[in-house]
């Protein structure tokens, strides 16, 4: 079994995550989206399994900081585009545990996926 947990290392969510999967010996590795990067092709599979409303991340400094007129005209389109300009707007973190993807941390969710 494989788990890739995707996100931003220095993000609090990204913290809890980690602990989290060491303290249950969930083997895993992280994929820093600023230090590894991301790639269109790779946006466009998550994107499949989860939908980019999903993966876009509105409650952040990232999407506070866009003028109005980009967030009212989001389209699949553009938001995948700002998503590969900006990595930090993408949810974290992302889980994909084998062909299954996760969103955000929740401990409950983690337990009957991974363990």
């Amino acid at each position: 079994m494989t788990t890739i947990v995707y996100g931003i290392r220095n993000c609090d969510t990204i913290k809890k995550t980690l602990v989290w999967l060491n303290e249950h010996d969930v083997a895993h590795q992280f994929h820093d989206y600023r230090r590894d990067g991301i790639d269109a092709a790779w946006l466009a599979l998550v994107e499949q399994h989860l939908g980019w409303e999903t993966m876009l991340n509105r409650r952040g400094t990232t999407w506070r900081a866009l003028a109005d007129t980009v967030k009212t005209n989001i389209s699949k389109e553009s938001a995948l585009a700002l998503m590969l300009e900006q990595p930090a707007i993408i949810r974290r973190p992302l889980i994909a545990h084998n062909d299954r993807w996760l969103v955000g941390f929740n401990p409950d969710e983690l337990s009957s996926v991974l363990l």
